[in-house]
């Protein structure tokens, strides 16, 4: 018999009751440290008392009255994001996916307002993640995502980051943008770095095509600067964020330059709940909070001593460590696991001991601790999981 929660989801068998910073605290009592964060998404920990209090204070006045008016919190945050980044204009929705879906959009109706309709494919690379709609499955190209789904979404071509001839003769005269993520999270944590990020916008340009870069997971602080393209010295034309932006609440944002959103008249997209005033004035607070360059710099000065930290677990316990390589920036890390030692396991088995992780392809757990998180509960991760 079905329950009655939809069953797609492998579900450990772990309820919580409330939280506190880093940790969650189970019905049954028991306490876990959270380095799951929901998947890199409660960034300032669980009820941080600055968001609650905005939370409060936006909710005894107004939660929604849709996009058929002007929101005010709205406007100020689109601004704040323009301030911070490359971008010209903000499409405010509610999931990573739904940002994406935005990107993809705007990258076909750009070169169709220009005249070039013919201009239609994305490529994307193997071992992307852009979420679980159907064109978002299709960008990632995981089979396994794709099982069941057919026909697949038309319109991706899939190259191997790094493959740099094959990705020159990915792009044909029907290319229209290059999607990517700066860090693969779902992928493995894998860097991209600096000077490939690079290097792809040099290739866009040269053939005109648009630069698409997908931060859902590694921006908002995650990796030590605001967006982890900007360890880089370029911009793409649109990204898109989610996860850490809201700190929990649901909100994302496709952002893009003047040239790409200039193409979006009214009526070519939309939403009904993206950019209500509860989640502008807990994105403004969390962006207040995080783009602070002191912030930042904790962030980039607590992930390479945990990250040092756990290299030198692994070089300590050789023959007994379960993992042999840490990967990653900031507080986006990644630990690979042994030949023989399935990560699946180990996530259990760390939870067993009091500490949450996620899962993510080529064996590797992460940690994605709260962006805040303590001298004392890195020290306790590291207890745990030297314990094993």
């Amino acid at each position: 018999m079905i329950t009655p929660v939809l069953p797609s989801y492998a579900r450990q068998d772990l309820q919580f009751s409330h939280g506190s910073g880093a940790v969650l605290v189970a019905t049954d009592g028991r306490k876990y440290l959270d380095f799951a964060a929901g998947v890199a998404v409660t960034c300032l920990g669980h009820c941080p008392p600055e968001l609650v209090k905005v939370l409060q204070d936006q909710a005894a006045k107004l939660w929604h009255v849709s996009n058929l008016y002007r929101i005010p919190e709205q406007e100020k945050l689109a601004e704040r994001l323009v301030g911070l980044t490359f971008a010209d204009t903000v499409f405010f929705c509610n999931s990573g996916a739904e940002a994406n879906e935005a990107a993809l959009k705007m990258a076909r109706r750009y070169h169709y307002v220009a005249g070039r309709p013919e201009r239609n494919r994305i490529i994307t690379f193997a071992g992307a993640f852009h979420g679980r709609t159907l064109a978002n499955l299709a960008a990632g190209g995981n089979p396994k995502h794709l099982e069941g789904f057919s026909p697949v979404m038309p319109g991706f071509d899939q190259v191997v980051l790094g493959d740099w001839d094959g990705l020159e003769k990915a792009i044909i005269p029907a290319t229209a943008a290059i999607m990517i993520e700066p860090i693969q999270g779902e992928g493995g944590v894998v860097v991209v770095p600096p000077g490939d990020l690079e290097r792809l916008r040099a290739l866009a340009d040269q053939h005109g095509i648009l630069l698409i870069f997908d931060e859902v997971q590694c921006g908002i602080g995650r990796s030590g600067k605001l967006f982890a393209h900007q360890w880089s010295s370029i911009a793409p034309d649109i990204m898109t964020i989610a996860k850490g932006l809201g700190g929990g609440f649901p909100v994302a944002a496709c952002l893009a330059s003047e040239a790409v959103g200039a193409c979006m008249s009214a009526g070519t997209h939309g939403s009904t709940f993206g950019g209500n005033p509860l989640a502008m004035a807990v994105a403004s607070k969390v962006l207040d909070i995080i783009a602070e360059p002191a912030f930042l710099a904790r962030v980039v000065q607590k992930g390479a001593v945990f990250k040092e930290k756990l290299i030198g677990l692994s070089a300590a316990h050789r023959q007994g460590a379960f993992f042999d390589q840490v990967r990653g920036e900031g507080l986006l890390l990644g630990l690979r696991c042994v030949a023989g030692v399935d990560y699946a396991k180990m996530q259990v088995a760390l939870q067993n001991h009091g500490l949450l992780t996620v899962g993510a392809r080529d064996n590797v757990l992460r940690l994605v601790p709260p962006l805040n998180a303590t001298d004392a509960d890195f020290e306790q991760a590291l207890e745990i999981i030297e314990g094993l």
